[in-house]
């Protein structure tokens, strides 16, 4: 094979190229090794952790309500990138580093100079600490040698690597020391000025800007003279500068420096407290109060409770909802957060209590939604038993019948239980469950009918976010105590920050807390909670307190009183349709008082609330929905008028829903002339006997006009020659034993000469009742007539029978002493 031809020799040209890719190659080969090193130097010697901030709790507006130190006993407050005004960064970075925005942390430039200056003793002996350099050193204090110079110079560089030229900014203005233990320039501007950086004057500014440099020597408040000297030399300097209008100048020259320390922000106690418990290390918490209201609530509930202290009662607390947005606008837990004789420091919106008659609103506003009852619907309220449970109403009187908006509006105990019974408690528990009642949520396989009396555990927290859900037509919606962006502080701290948090475990509170904060549904329909405020805003009630009635300080409001057992709490909760406002009042001892009572003690309050925060608000209450109408109803009953219902009135009803039950109020009877007996359809004469109406009345109401001596007409006698059995063809009231209880046990002194009561509830048609004891005939009695027996000891079976056929048995146990 022939042999190749030798390459060409390159040329001059390739090789020059050659040699500059291979050039280009080390460098960036040398480049990327010193990428590396950097970055595994960065990584073995990470910056210094950001500094530990004082907790700050914000009022909507953006004003401090509440300040405490940080876990140094340090005032060290979070000035944002927002409060460093123009004017501040233009005072600082010009007196502190005015090639700041240029350099890379250290400035070359300047470290010449000082250099020249220090080592020939030519001028003022100088550091040449950029803003940067003085961050490194705040971060890491260490004593002034050249060696921690030069480690503030490499730590400035990695600072200026890993934030922005105004992160660095802020930091120095957060870690600028001002004397004591006050750091950082909004630190200084509220304890000394009261305002935040960005409302500061252009003097104020510039005395903040200068004071770091001579912390000791430049006290604001022992120095004054002396810092204005001082602070209008560098004024003088700016404006020859150029940095400020020449007008802004001369008015700050002549601005007087008088200030003195103050204590920092302490509005909202209690909620400041529970806000830095639930966000830990958290700077700025941005709540939903507002100033205004929060102060005039604190300082009501403050001088309402002092006048209280002779009677013996000393604390209250206060919220107040806007009910569009459900932001808690006031939070009084106390009436004073010092007042440590009095347990000032407990939470009152958060402390679980009685609730008293605060929750019966809410178990009709489920009835009517259920159609059990309507606004004219007449309700028994006489003694009555409920498997063992006889409650009473606060006054322990009886009004025989009364309608369903008068039992709620006069807070009657016996017709509520009633509804509550028919409700089920299940129902309204599990309702209750849906609208965040933990206490509720955790007892509800305990609770029974005396819950709708104050028989479980609420919160005033609760019960404000309930009341607020009628005030919105029915649609519940967890109350917001921080706005919607602090949701995002629990994922971790802006860059300036510098902190990572690792995301803690929350306890199974927390999981409940904020299952809720993001639940919005229809507990009523809106139909009942316009119902139920219609019911509510009746001025025309009991539980005005005295001196109200006809008052010209009467709020337009719709509102709820209530009392625990024992007047251990006093409950008012009332809105209107821009503000729900609940109130509690107490001892937190759980002490209670003989004039405690939610219409006396709490209303007072909760009218000075609304007077104060709408006292000019119209009356603009939503119309009726679209969901009701309007029906003529029974005036005797409430329902749906039957043949013999001749007074009738107006009602609302919620159609396809409510009872469509009609009225028989009144029976008609065949009665022999003289009226001395009555027939059936199997033994009327073909003639001699008249139509007579007869009040047709529940056993346990007709029962109560009797024993109140009140009109109660029975049927007369059967027809003694009535071959048919008594009630083959005719319909009654059930028969029941309403005294002694079924599968009850009874303990009976027989030295004493102890006996049972037997009592019985018939209908008007019964004359007779007929006694058995253990199945032995005992006695016959009237329908009404209280019986008195000895029975022996065991078992025992208690039966009774009507003239009409119908009977009942119970089974007890008497045990004897």
């Amino acid at each position: 094979m022939p042999t190749p031809a030798p390459l060409p020799p390159p040329d001059a040209a390739t090789i020059r190229g050659a040699r500059a890719q291979r050039r280009l190659g080390r460098v960036g080969l040398g480049l990327l090794a010193l990428l590396l090193v950097l970055l595994l130097l960065d990584h073995a010697f990470p910056l210094p952790p950001a500094p530990r901030y004082s907790p700050l709790v914000l009022a909507a507006d953006g004003s401090v309500l509440h300040a405490y130190l940080n876990p140094t006993q340090k005032w060290r407050m979070k000035t944002e990138l927002a409060e460093i005004t123009p004017a501040l960064q233009q005072a600082i970075i010009n007196k502190e580093d005015r090639y700041f925005r240029y350099h890379w942390g250290v400035n070359p430039v300047a470290i010449v100079q000082a250099a020249g200056r220090n080592i020939f003793g030519k001028g003022r002996t100088t550091g040449a600490s950029t803003i940067t350099m003085q961050v490194a050193r705040l971060l890491e204090p260490k004593e002034r040698t050249v060696g921690n110079k030069l480690l503030e110079m490499l730590r400035a560089m990695q600072l200026e690597a890993h934030y922005s030229k105004a992160e660095i900014l802020q930091l120095y203005l957060n870690l600028v020391p001002y004397g004591g233990n006050i750091e950082g320039v909004k630190s200084a501007a509220l304890l000394y000025f009261q305002q935040p950086p960005d409302y500061l004057s252009l003097a104020q500014t510039v005395t903040l800007a200068i004071i770091p440099n001579q912390p000791r020597a430049l006290v604001l408040g022992k120095n004054n003279a002396r810092i204005v000297a001082e602070r209008n030399r560098w004024l003088r300097q700016f404006g020859a500068q150029h940095l400020f209008p020449a007008q802004d100048i001369e008015d700050a020259l002549h601005e007087p420096l008088d200030v003195q320390r103050h204590a920092a922000p302490a509005l909202a106690p209690h909620l400041a407290r529970r806000l830095v418990a639930q966000y830990p290390g958290q700077a700025i918490i941005r709540a939903t109060l507002r100033r205004g209201p929060q102060a005039k609530a604190e300082d009501l509930t403050k001088n309402y409770v002092r006048r209280l202290h002779e009677l013996g009662i000393t604390q209250a607390a206060v919220l107040v909802v806007n009910n569009r947005t459900r932001a808690v606008e006031a939070y009084v837990g106390s009436a004073d957060f010092t007042d440590a004789a009095s347990a000032g420091q407990v939470d009152g919106v958060r402390a679980i209590r009685s609730p008293g008659s605060t929750l019966k609103p809410f178990l009709y506003a489920l009835a009517l939604d259920r159609g059990l009852v309507t606004p004219k619907l007449k309700l028994p309220d006489v003694p009555s038993n409920f498997s063992g449970f006889r409650p009473e109403n606060f006054d322990k009187e009886f009004s025989g019948e009364v309608t369903v908006e008068r039992a709620l509006t006069y807070s009657l105990n016996i017709p509520a239980v009633r509804v509550l019974s028919e409700l089920g408690v299940t129902t309204f528990t599990d309702k209750l469950r849906d609208a965040g009642f933990r206490r509720v949520a955790h007892d509800a396989p305990r609770l029974g009918l005396s819950t709708i009396l104050g028989g479980c555990g609420t919160t005033l927290e609760e019960l404000t976010a309930l009341y607020a859900a009628l005030a919105g037509g029915g649609k519940y919606r967890a109350l917001s105590l921080i706005k919607n962006e602090e949701l995002k502080i629990r994922n971790g701290a802006s860059r300036a920050d510098g902190q990572r948090r690792t995301p803690r475990k929350p306890d199974s509170m927390a999981i409940f807390n904020s299952s809720f904060s993001i639940f919005n549904s229809e507990l009523v329909s809106e139909a009942a909670a316009f119902l139920i405020t219609d019911m509510l805003a009746q001025h025309t009630r009991p539980d005005l307190p005295l001196g109200y009635q006809g008052s010209s300080r009467l709020p337009k409001i719709a509102w709820k009183t209530g009392t625990s057992y024992g007047r251990r709490d006093a409950w008012s909760i009332g809105y209107n349709p821009d503000y729900t406002v609940g109130v509690w009042v107490g001892n937190f001892s759980g002490e209670g008082r003989p004039a405690l009572t939610g219409t006396d003690i709490a209303t007072p309050l909760l009218f000075d609330l609304f007077n104060a925060l709408a006292y000019n608000a119209p009356q603009h209450w939503a119309p009726p929905p679209a969901s009701l109408d309007f029906r003529l109803v029974c005036a005797e009953t409430g329902l749906v008028p039957g043949d013999h219902c001749p007074n009738q009135l107006i009602d609302y009803y919620l159609p396809g829903t409510s009872s469509a039950r009609r009225c028989e109020h009144q029976r008609e009877a065949l009665v022999s002339a003289d009226g001395t007996v009555s027939y059936c359809r199997a033994c009327v004469p073909a003639a001699g006997f008249r139509r007579q109406l007869f009040a047709n009345p529940l056993p346990e109401v007709l029962a109560f006009r009797e024993s109140q001596g009140l009109p109660a007409t029975r049927l007369p006698a059967h027809n003694a020659d009535c071959r048919l059995v008594r009630g083959a063809d005719e319909t009654g009231a059930a028969l029941a034993i309403t005294s002694p209880l079924a599968n009850a046990e009874y303990l009976l002194s027989r030295a004493e000469k102890q006996q049972l009561l037997l009592s019985c509830a018939a209908g008007s048609e019964v004359r007779q009742v007929f006694w058995y004891v253990n199945d032995q005939f005992l006695r016959a009695a009237s329908a009404t007539e209280r019986v008195f027996i000895s029975p022996p000891a065991g078992n025992v079976k208690i039966s009774c029978a009507d003239d009409h056929g119908r009977n009942v048995d119970i089974q007890l146990r008497v045990a004897e002493l």
